[in-house]
């Protein structure tokens, strides 16, 4: 794990090391434990790598490494099953010199070039120059679990885990209005289908997924990045299996992505909010026999929706040595400014903020990798919102089952479900249609906005909604499309501020396929969420653990803390700010100090010049 920056460019003047330099030293908190840059005559490359060591402590393992004399390559990320890979690129004659995962991939890439990323198990982003055909290889993980972003200009393309990086050498910092207006109007922090879009003009995230190529041998002044998407889930093969059968896989396929995910020369840890999730990755560590194991949380003391009670039940059934952190109103006013600079765009809630908390905890207490149970609630249909597509589902396919699934779900969940279901079952594409227009509509007749803002600023086709006939749809929408990488982006930034590392064991991909594999039934079934994954813990965890049927989460008493004296000042001035901008109606500095939208207004202000 570890921050990487390149330039690209046939213009030698920016090639510079004190380029290069800068880039690295405003990610210095991604790799704490050295530095180190690539910058050859007469090549029309320059690398930077700040190192986080997990594998191969060694200084073999420093990058950027070169392998063959021909790769050279920055990578940030880890390769679980880089053991497996060495083994079959030993027997087709590759050598190596350190232990690390780095250096299989240079050799996986030297011998399969793109095609070594349909090998790779882990989470990555990674560079690497090509000497002899002067080619230079870009790479992104499945699901974005690792950053990567890029600027291109002109002759010259840079790329970095942070924008930050840019910043460093004078690449310009202006806001994409268009992408403000939609965070203002209904909270989204990026654009369904089009993944590359950030909150910064020319300031691109390679999507999830793909990698690009550029050639070096261009002699023209500017050049074309090539992109190409090299995997995606399929959402509609079905596996013919039975219900046993299924758990038993799933079951299967979750402890090897644990074990996989154990892989390090540093200390390990979970982390542990007391739901399910991580509560069964701790259940499965426990269960591995990993000794001395801490679970670190964040606790709420005296509010509604503090989950102590259920973490001290998982930490008293495992014997792990729990620590925990309370944020406060008054750490949130010492670090909210230190957020905002860690996250660089836009964030839905203060939620984050206490898992920022969680990491610090976790470095303060000597642990560098930490495993979470993100990604859980996208495959297994884990929200309360699945569950209308699910009924939708069964109405139109499954009427036997549907009256059953109805009862059962109404009796742990407080949902309806009316006509209005039944015709979205019926027609899916209007019914899209409709959710879309609805979404538009919330934008361009938002209370707050400048009707000439928005008129000028946004766009409906940089909203989408998924025609939903199954389950699947939406889970593969929120997975792949708009959801999941959103969380991935946060806890990366949030991790890595403190120089930690996370590891998702739900994300491997073997597991997530298999689990899109499965019918529905086997997701929600006897009126409960993510019933595959309960059963697959049942009796290894308190009851009350695994068959809960409310989900919280890192919730943090958010509206408490806005109506601190500190924060309507800030939110006035943030008012005030994005009224002189020409961004909100002048009307809402006269509104009542507690309002919804103030969140929206306090985090877009602060991002804004």
């Amino acid at each position: 794990m570890c921050g990487i920056a390149g330039i690209f460019s046939v213009n030698k003047e920016v090639l510079q090391k004190e380029h290069l330099q800068k880039m690295a030293n405003s990610m210095a908190h991604r790799g704490p434990d050295g530095e180190g840059y690539y910058l050859p005559p007469e090549q029309p490359i320059a690398l930077a790598h700040r190192r986080l060591a997990v594998l191969d402590l060694s200084e073999k393992a420093t990058q950027p490494l070169h392998y063959r004399d021909r790769f050279i390559i920055v990578h940030n990320g880890e390769i679980y099953n880089y053991i497996e890979l060495r083994k079959s690129l030993e027997q087709l004659g590759h050598k190596f010199f350190s232990a690390s995962d780095t250096e299989v991939i240079a050799a996986a890439f030297a011998e399969w070039k793109e095609a070594c990323l349909e090998k790779l198990n882990g989470m990555f982003a990674f560079a690497i120059w090509d000497q002899a055909e002067q080619q230079l290889f870009i790479a992104r993980d499945r699901f974005g679990e690792k950053p990567l972003y890029y600027y291109l200009e002109d002759n010259c393309f840079y790329f970095a885990s942070e924008m930050k990086a840019f910043w460093a050498v004078g690449i310009p910092k202006t806001i994409n209005q268009s992408l403000i207006c939609v965070y203002l109007g209904l909270g989204y922090t990026s654009i369904p289908l089009q993944p590359e879009i950030t909150f910064y003009k020319n300031i691109f995230s390679l999507p999830p997924a793909h990698y690009l190529w550029l050639d070096g041998k261009a002699t023209s002044n500017s050049f074309v990045v090539s992109q190409q998407q090299y995997w995606d889930l399929d959402k509609v093969t079905t596996t013919p299996i039975t219900e046993q059968e299924a758990v038993a896989q799933f079951s299967d396929l979750l402890q090897k992505s644990i074990q996989l995910r154990l892989r390090s020369d540093v200390p390990i840890g979970t982390s542990l909010s007391g739901g399910i999730d991580s509560s069964s990755i701790a259940a499965f560590l426990h269960e591995f026999g990993c000794k001395n194991l801490q679970s670190f949380s964040a606790v709420f003391p005296g509010y509604a929706k503090d989950e102590s009670a259920f973490i001290q039940q998982v930490n008293n059934r495992l014997a792990l040595e729990g620590k925990s952190i309370q944020p406060s109103i008054e750490s949130f006013m010492v670090d909210f400014d230190r957020l905002v600079t860690v996250q660089e765009q836009p964030f839905i809630s203060s939620s984050i903020f206490a898992q920022y908390k969680v990491f610090e905890l976790a470095k303060q207490n000597h642990t560098t990798v930490l495993m979470d149970g993100q990604g859980a609630d996208e495959t297994l249909g884990g929200y309360t919102k699945y569950i209308h597509w699910y009924l939708q589902e069964l109405w139109l396919f499954d009427k036997k089952n549907y009256a059953m699934a109805l009862a059962q779900l109404q009796e742990n969940y407080n949902f309806s479900f009316g006509w209005k279901n039944k015709m979205a079952a019926w027609f899916p594409a209007p019914a899209a249609n409709q959710l879309e227009k609805k979404a538009k509509n919330q934008i361009r007749w938002n209370s707050g906005m400048q009707q000439e803002y928005v008129d000028q600023n946004f766009s409906g086709a940089l909203l989408h909604k998924p025609m939903v006939k199954k389950l699947n749809d939406l889970l593969y929408f929120n997975t792949m499309q708009f959801g999941l990488e959103e969380l991935l982006r946060y806890a990366d930034k949030n991790a890595m501020a403190h120089g930690v590392e996370v590891r998702l064991p739900f994300l491997s991909h073997d597991l997530v396929q298999f689990v899109f594999s499965l019918p529905a039934t086997y997701k929600i079934r006897n009126g409960y969420l993510k019933w595959m994954l309960r059963k697959t813990i049942d009796k290894k965890l308190p009851e009350s653990i695994v068959w809960r049927k409310d989900k919280i989460g890192y919730e943090t008493p958010e509206q408490e803390w806005l109506s601190h004296p500190f924060f309507t000042e800030k939110i006035r001035l943030a008012k005030e700010k994005l009224v002189a901008q020409g961004i909100l109606h002048k009307k809402v500095l006269v509104q009542p100090a507690a309002n919804p939208q103030n969140w929206r207004w306090l985090i877009a202000s602060a991002y804004i010049n």
